[in-house]
């Protein structure tokens, strides 16, 4: 997954970028050597924080959490590739089921995904306002605090994963509650219907 999440950084970024950023997080351990491409569990909650982090510091606000989307987009795209063969969801007969129900297989799908191939931890909850993709160890922002929700990369994943799922759709995904802000969870609520 840090592979993945360090590949999707450097389509956006370049690799220089990158490296500008683990220098500054003081990770040069993994400066033009990203972690194996395996499933072992080699890439620390602390080291994922920091790299967040550190885009914050670096773009500010508001350009940190633009390229956090933007990576998390990207490596929805680049893990789709890496775990469809593992998963078998490449030909996933949900795809052609009613959209609400697409939605929550896909969402459980992607939560047994995280928690059988990292040591994040996720549960899906649904309430009036819509569905919950509750985030229980967050390794984005993994001993950080901020006054406000700081996991954009996830948005982003989730912003991808649900367009794949809906073959186009758009939803709105806003990150509700923070560990990094003193919640108990890091909450992402998702819309059950479209905006586009």
């Amino acid at each position: 997954m840090g592979r993945i999440v360090l590949t999707a950084m450097e389509e956006i970024m370049g690799r220089h970028g990158v490296n500008a950023i683990l220098n500054l997080a003081q990770l040069h351990h993994l400066v033009n050597n990203y972690p194996p491409n395996n499933l072992e569990l080699g890439f620390t909650f602390a080291e994922f924080s920091a790299i967040q982090q550190t885009l914050d510091d670096m773009y500010g606000i508001r350009g940190g959490r633009g390229l956090a989307m933007r990576a998390g987009r990207e490596t929805w795209r680049l893990a789709l590739k890496e775990f469809v063969p593992v998963l078998g969801i490449s030909d996933l007969a949900i795809r052609t089921l009613p959209l609400g129900i697409k939605i929550k297989i896909g969402l459980d799908i992607f939560a047994q995904t995280f928690n059988k191939f990292s040591d994040q931890q996720v549960r899906l909850g649904e309430d009036q306002r819509g569905y919950l993709w509750i985030i229980e160890r967050c390794p984005i922002c993994w001993q950080r605090s901020s006054p406000q929700p700081c996991c954009h990369l996830a948005v982003g994943l989730l912003e991808q994963s649900l367009d794949w799922v809906s073959k186009g759709r758009r939803f709105r995904v806003e990150e509700v509650s923070c560990v990094a802000k003193g919640d108990e969870t890091c909450t992402i609520l998702i819309s059950k219907k479209p905006i586009a």
